[in-house]
């Protein structure tokens, strides 16, 4: 998430939320954890594992992750009836060392997997200071920022990434060569939410890119390129993604997929199938979860304290623009989590579609724009009228 003097992409992601398709209603939060958790059970997931992935998704929706949250239900449920995912994986956890380990994720849903890698990665760095745990052959773990946030609510520091298949061209190149891999970093604070850092290395996600094909919209400008490396803002066009911060982005990016693959002893970039392609196969993903105890360093005990007066500090520097203002890591999801709380979470029409046709039964809706609600999203090139444009924030 980019933080500035102007309003940054996450504060972006907020304002959309008043910008809604047409057609688009507000479902609660808790219909739609009822809604996923039905269908999970229904595909073999257990009530604990569905539960925690209906919680998930609903979550990273309540934060305004649209690209993470609850979309992600239908393309779960095919996997799962495909067979790639496993409805009752065996998860297996081995001890390397004091602070490290391994879990191999028996390719379950990666929610589950990474969930329980950071529940590891805790009680070692309560135990030793610091934890470390590597996951392999595991799926899409969802919004990587869950993880980070579930060290910090038990007072760790949390770091965690992964990766996914290429998608993402490199510095330089207009070719695909390496995933979106998200990085999180999330500190403690006195505030009471944690100071979160949660964000893709590409200018934007990739399952972003599949909701503007969804939903008929165009991508922003300069974010994605076409199957001849030119670059382009139709959705169905696009081929492959851009790096953010040009060499930045692709230097954090290769050295991601170095720590969840390699390190993990999975494949990376153009070797891993592909997230949207065979639902058969498997992805062999990998992820890293790092917890670490502050009280074991020198400003430790009063790091919360401190985290917390240098959000409140930085929220008062003077905005470059006028109306504009300064944020800090983890506000625009806190934000949108006060807004959708109480207005529910915008359901797309194509979406709406989508999780009806997934399994049985429909969310009661708490708004309603007027459009046909069940209509399919489009299945022809995303339309060029430039007033369904997505403003798709980098993340």
């Amino acid at each position: 998430m980019a933080v500035g003097a102007v309003p940054c992409c996450g504060w972006n992601r907020i304002m959309n939320i008043k910008k809604k398709t047409p057609g688009t209603i507000s479902i609660s939060a808790a219909r739609l954890r009822r809604l996923a958790v039905g269908k999970l059970k229904a595909c073999g997931l257990s009530d604990s594992d569905a539960s925690l992935v209906a919680r998930s998704l609903v979550q990273t929706s309540l934060w305004g992750i649209d690209s993470h949250g609850i979309a992600l239900l239908p393309h779960y449920l095919r996997r799962l009836k495909a067979g790639s995912i496993e409805t009752k994986p065996v998860l297996s956890f081995t001890a390397t060392g004091p602070c490290t380990g391994m879990l191999d994720g028996g390719h379950g849903l990666g929610i589950v997997v990474c969930h329980r890698a950071m529940q590891e990665a805790i009680a070692m760095a309560k135990a030793s200071g610091v934890g470390v745990v590597g996951c392999r052959h595991s799926t899409h773990c969802g919004a990587i920022g869950l993880y980070g946030r579930q060290a910090a609510e038990t007072g760790l520091i949390g770091i965690a990434f992964t990766h996914s298949d290429a998608f993402v061209a490199p510095h330089g190149g207009n070719r695909a060569f390496l995933g979106t891999n998200p990085i999180c970093i999330t500190v403690p604070s006195d505030e009471g939410r944690p100071v979160c850092l949660d964000m893709a290395t590409s200018a934007t996600t990739m399952n972003r890119m599949m909701n503007a094909r969804r939903e008929g919209h165009l991508l922003p400008a300069r974010v994605a390129l076409d199957e001849n490396g030119f670059p382009t803002t139709d959705a169905c066009a696009a081929a492959t993604l851009l790096p953010m911060a040009e060499h930045k982005g692709y230097a954090l990016a290769f050295l991601i997929d170095v720590l969840c693959g390699p390190l993990n002893g999975m494949p990376f970039g153009p070797h891993i199938p592909a997230m949207y392609g065979d639902p058969s196969a498997r992805r062999h993903l990998g992820s890293l979860m790092l917890a670490i105890d502050p009280t074991r360093f020198a400003g430790g005990r009063s790091l919360a304290a401190v985290v917390a007066e240098m959000a409140r500090e930085a929220r008062r520097q003077p905005p470059a623009a006028p109306g504009g203002e300064v944020l800090v890591p983890g506000d625009p999801e806190y934000r949108a989590e006060r807004i959708r709380s109480v207005q529910g979470i915008p359901v797309e029409p194509g979406l709406y579609g989508d999780l009806m046709k997934a399994g049985n039964g429909s969310p009661r809706r708490t708004r309603n724009n007027g459009a046909n609600l069940k209509q399919n999203y489009p299945k022809v090139r995303a339309r060029a009228n430039r007033a369904s444009a997505v403003s798709a924030p980098v993340q």
